[in-house]
């Protein structure tokens, strides 16, 4: 077909441009020629092809690449497939070769009952782009079947007085084939009473008549018997015969006269059975049984004699079955009136159905895409189907709408077919799935209707990030905590589906840092400490933590991870002043004439722990003399309980305990050596050569308890208000606000001796007695690892005398502590000093000063 079609079109072509050439190229034949192009072109987009009925299975049709021009390979590529209109498919396309057959045997009687023409129309799909191409096949007839009559003999009683031209009607032969295969003629064979002559039905069909050639004698020939025969027009023709028995019946002269030759009929399809049709009345003048008239269906076409009843006695038709317009439109009957003798009359009735809306349209799905991704553009196909409806005019008209309000509409695209595609972008995070429901309604006054549902699933695409579910989160862990403790967990959802939403967890790292102290589960997203850690050193470490989808290309979002470290009471008190380096520890110098709450010294110590870890207390753990000292809880300050009193003994040991308030506590003590000195002349010496004192006699001690208890007793008012002032005191001090102490200690003066506190012993010359000789400054000995330089300046204040006294104490005061090498003596700081005496009298009070 495309070979012939492009050698038209050169022949046209030519034929164009010789005659172009010969009026000179006329624009008019140009045109002309681009019409007929076009015209030839849109003739070719639809297929024909014909088929001889009863071919064998999977029979030849046509080939569809070649007649459209496509390779068998582009068939297969673009799925390419044959949809036959109807319930049944006829046929099969090879994709691979591009041939069509039939499926099975064809018989066009089955398939086009009493049909001249029998074309069965098929629509070829074509996929990328979407193409449909319609088709026919015509299946030609052959003459497989021969006249067939209804009866294997035919009996006419005919009156002897019946005049010559009268007409008998006999049954007409039935052929299932069409045109020229079809019946064509009657046949009758020879005799000298009756001749055979043809009369034409409404439809164009032919039935036989018998006619009366001569009159009868029944005396001479009571039966007569003929041969009547049927022949088709195909090649060879078929025939069929039946036999005619004449019976002559005695003078009956008045046949039954019918009121119309015609009866008409129009009849809705939907009448129910036992509905009245029409009433055929026939009279006969005669009397007796020759005027008794019966009725009866002498022939009937298109089956009517399954669907109508026909009284006898009344000449009544009703409908006895169920009419349908779609099947057949009309009908035809013949309706026989009989005498009691024997003699007959024919009416016609044609009966007309009027179609009724009794059917609802039918949804035939031809294409359906389940599934479609969700960044599909719109104005996409999702499916394609025809709607069809049997009925006729408004009955058979439909329209297509789309239930509820989905992003989906219908377009008409040709005859009755119809796209659905989406009319808007899909996010398979609002709706993930559609049940589209396609209702078809027709135009009939009771409107049908049919519903088609469609599932549709929206495909996930990675188009969201994950969302972690709040931008900071703060865990906590404590010091010292064992490696690979879980301390919490960061979440993070992803609104996707599948592989799109499976979330894996990391930690962002810069280029060049340092492995952290955190890990991060990938799966889980848990958190885990990887080492141990201390609060001493780190107190808080804040990284960002990373959340990516496995999309392609993944998506990712970040949050950040702070973890706070909380203290842990693992640190011991630092006592700073007195230092315990030294096997005799500090020593203090105390003046006998001290009142009570004389300054001795203060006591200065330090926690590396935070909060109440670091809240630290000071008390006497021993002391050689219980009543003389008092230590301030708070303060560390170590003063004279009491005046201090001849009978007390000139040195005293103290040990100092200095206890935190973590849980469990933690503590350190230190010892403290305080002289009473008299005067200051041997006190250095007195101090380093002479041992510690021996610890008081424990029977002394208990005579002085039973003392006390006795005074207790004979003072018990006294006491009660001693009580009563104690409680009150205390009360004062838990209200009084704990210090705190810094981790740095070079910097700490809060609870404890300043470091820049130095105490200077300065002595005037000239003293006779309790001379001795000062080689340096009592300083606070310092623990390792404490920055010495932290306190610069030291103050003294001496007694002014007229040999250059000034001088020696403007040196000392002016001997700051190196930061190389710690405390310098005086001698070294103050060369003017070195090699003097320097005695004091006792009547200088500043004699020990601080700050």
């Amino acid at each position: 077909m495309p070979e012939r079609r492009e050698n038209t079109v050169w022949l046209l072509w030519r034929g164009m441009a010789w005659k172009g050439r010969r009026s000179r190229g006329s624009p008019r034949q140009v045109i002309v020629f681009l019409l007929c192009v076009c015209v030839w072109q849109s003739a070719a987009e639809s297929l024909r092809y014909s088929l001889a009925e009863e071919m064998e299975r999977d029979s030849l049709v046509g080939n569809i690449a070649q007649d459209l021009g496509l390779a068998p390979s582009q068939l297969a590529a673009r799925k390419a497939r044959v949809v036959s209109e109807g319930s049944q498919q006829l046929f099969r396309l090879n994709p691979s070769s591009g041939v069509l057959t039939a499926k099975e045997t064809l018989d066009r009687e089955e398939i086009c009952p009493q049909s001249e023409t029998c074309t069965l129309f098929f629509k070829v799909f074509l996929d990328n782009p979407l193409e449909l191409i319609r088709g026919e096949v015509e299946v030609v007839d052959m003459n497989d079947n021969s006249p067939v009559f209804p009866k294997k003999e035919m009996v006419l009683k005919i009156l002897e007085t019946t005049p010559p031209g009268s007409r008998f009607l006999l049954d007409r032969a039935q052929d299932a084939d069409v045109g020229s295969n079809g019946l064509q003629n009657y046949s009758l064979g020879s005799n000298s009473h009756f001749f055979l002559a043809l009369g034409s039905a409404k439809r164009g069909a032919k039935y036989p008549e018998l006619v009366l050639n001569q009159q009868l004698d029944r005396e001479k020939e009571a039966q007569i018997s003929l041969l009547l025969t049927a022949n088709d027009g195909g090649s060879p023709p078929r025939s069929g015969t039946v036999q005619i028995r004449i019976v002559v019946l005695d003078a009956n002269d008045n046949t039954p006269k019918f009121t119309r030759e015609v009866y008409e009929v129009r009849l809705a399809e939907n009448s129910p059975p036992g509905q009245r049709v029409v009433i055929v009345a026939a009279t006969d003048p005669d009397e007796g049984p020759n005027g008794r008239v019966q009725y009866s269906l002498a022939q009937t076409l298109d089956g009517s004699q399954e669907l109508f009843e026909l009284n006898a006695d009344t000449g009544e038709i009703r409908v006895a079955g169920k009419l349908d317009f779609e099947e057949t439109q009309s009908y035809e009957m013949i309706v026989e009136a009989t005498d009691g003798g024997g003699l007959s009359a024919h009416c016609k009735v044609h009966v007309d159905l009027v179609d009724v809306n009794d059917n609802a349209p039918e949804i035939a799905l031809t294409s359906h895409t389940a599934s479609i991704p969700e960044d599909a553009p719109p104005r996409t196909v999702v499916a394609l189907f025809s709607v069809r409806d049997r009925d006729s005019g408004d009955n058979g008209r439909t329209e297509c709408t789309i239930e509820g309000d989905l992003p989906f509409t219908l377009t008409p695209t040709f005859d009755n077919y119809y796209e659905l595609r989406t009319s808007a972008a899909l996010d398979r995070e609002t709706r993930a799935e559609y049940n589209i429901s396609i209702r078809a309604t027709d135009w009939g006054q009771r409107r049908l209707s049919a519903l088609e549902s469609l599932w549709v699933q929206v495909g996930d695409v990675n188009d969201n990030a994950p969302a972690f579910s709040q931008e900071l989160y703060s865990l906590w862990v404590t010091e010292n905590n064992r490696p690979m403790v879980r301390i919490g967990r960061v979440q993070a959802s992803d609104a996707d589906a599948g592989s799109n939403a499976r979330v894996q967890y990391a930690l962002v790292r810069g280029e060049g840092a340092e492995q952290p102290a955190l890990s991060v589960n990938a799966e889980s997203g848990e958190v885990y400490v990887v080492r141990a850690l201390d609060y001493e050193r780190l107190r808080a470490l804040e990284v960002r933590v990373r959340a990516t989808d496995g999309g392609w290309p993944a998506l990712s979002a970040q949050a950040v991870l702070r973890v706070l470290v909380r203290d842990e009471n693992d640190n011991a008190p630092v006592v700073l002043h007195p230092g315990g380096e030294s096997g005799a520890g500090a020593g203090e110098l105390v003046p006998r004439w001290a009142p009570a709450g004389y300054l001795v010294a203060k006591v200065v110590a330090v926690d590396a722990d935070a909060g109440q870890n670091a809240w630290l207390s000071y008390e006497l753990a021993k002391a050689t003399e219980p009543g003389l000292f008092r230590l301030g809880p708070h303060s560390g300050e170590l003063r004279t309980a009491r005046a201090v009193a001849e009978r007390d003994a000139p040195r005293h040991s103290l040990v100092v305990l200095v206890r935190d308030r973590g849980q469990p506590p933690r503590s350190a003590s230190a010892t403290l050596a305080v002289a009473l000195l008299r005067d200051f002349s041997d006190a250095h010496a007195s101090l380093a050569h002479h041992p510690p004192p021996h610890e008081p006699d424990h029977t002394l001690t208990l005579y002085l308890i039973a003392c006390l208890a006795c005074v207790s007793a004979l003072c018990l008012a006294t006491g009660l208000a001693a009580l009563l002032t104690k409680l009150r005191r205390d009360r004062r001090k838990r209200a009084e606000p704990l210090p705190t102490f810094p981790t740095a200690v070079a910097d700490s003066d809060a609870g404890s001796l300043p470091r820049s506190l130095v105490y200077d012993v300065c002595l005037a010359t000239g003293t006779l007695s309790s001379d001795f000789r000062f080689l340096g400054p009592f300083l606070p000995c310092f623990p390792a690892g404490v920055p010495p330089g932290a306190a610069p300046q030291r103050i003294s204040v001496c007694s002014q005398e007229p040999n250059n006294i000034g001088e020696v104490s403007d040196c000392a005061a002016q001997a700051p502590l190196s930061e190389d090498t710690g405390p310098r003596p005086v001698e070294e700081a103050c060369p003017a000093n070195r090699g003097v005496e320097p005695n004091v009298s006792s009547e200088q009070n500043p004699w020990l000063t601080h700050q």
